[in-house]
């Protein structure tokens, strides 16, 4: 039986049904989290592979982790004695992280006076809204005659927030397309984001990508990485604090592999 499912039907099993929330969260499944087996699934695919994930551009992004790594361990040590909650500690520094990286430079801040912005609250509201509407069981998904009356109101919340990020990604995207006007011939690409608007431009692609995809394939490196970045780390604080010996073990090994001087004191 699992041969029959996992290698001689695997295509047909391999794909996702189409609900609701890949349809409004995800720009009509212009994503790879909630793509059907498709083509532009593939593609998506290839394009993180070479263009996102790819040793080249993680080494050339090294020095941003670097230095939000030094700034997450300096707001923690500056907490000394106090109480911390570690999820905001690790999702701000996810979030300047991935800015940096995927978007160019840190869209996120401390307060709405910075034009175009999010604030680290407004994100995580809006991620944890993600988070709800993409784990919830919508009626209209399994009983499709009665999907027009939303009857828990979840498509409603779904289309503010797709609303919400469009706003965002005007912002950063018309950011990059000036840019990439005033620099013309002499573009190069220095983030995601630029790599999938010139990618967009690509007429060899076997897939065109529109604005909607761009948008589908950067929600997914943020949405994904803040995810993903905090479960892992609230999985290896809990074991750290079940067994304290390890807290020493992994302070030592921080010392030896990136030195103290890095740190601070």
């Amino acid at each position: 039986m699992a041969r029959i499912f996992l290698k001689t039907h695997d295509h047909i099993f391999a794909s996702r049904p189409l609900t609701t929330a890949g349809k409004y969260t995800s720009y009509n499944y212009q994503d790879i989290l909630f793509s059907p087996s498709t083509d532009h699934w593939k593609q998506g695919r290839i394009i993180y592979l070479n263009e996102v994930f790819s040793t080249k551009r993680l080494d050339s992004s090294e020095y941003i982790r670097v230095q939000e790594t030094h700034d997450f361990v300096s707001n923690l040590y500056a907490s000394s004695g106090d109480p911390i909650m570690l999820k905001e500690h690790v999702l701000r520094m996810i979030l300047c992280l991935i800015s940096r990286t995927v978007l160019g430079r840190n869209y996120f801040s401390e307060s709405k006076d910075e034009k175009g912005t999010l604030t680290f609250e407004e994100t995580q509201e809006m991620l944890e809204e993600f988070s709800v509407l993409n784990a919830a069981l919508n009626l209209g998904d399994w009983i499709p005659w009665i999907g027009f009356m939303d009857l828990q109101g979840y498509v409603k919340r779904m289309k503010v927030l797709c609303k919400r990020f469009d706003r965002f990604y005007k912002h950063v995207f018309d950011e990059h397309r000036d840019r990439m006007k005033d620099e013309t011939e002499g573009f190069v690409a220095r983030d995601v984001v630029d790599v999938l608007l010139k990618l967009a431009e690509d007429r060899n692609l076997e897939v065109k990508l529109n604005s909607d995809a761009v948008k589908g394939l950067t929600q997914d490196l943020i949405v994904g990485a803040a995810d993903s970045t905090i479960t892992t780390i609230k999985w290896a604080m809990s074991e750290l604090i079940k067994q304290p010996h390890l807290i020493k073990k992994a302070t030592e090994e921080l010392d030896r592999v990136i030195g103290k001087e890095r740190w601070g004191e």
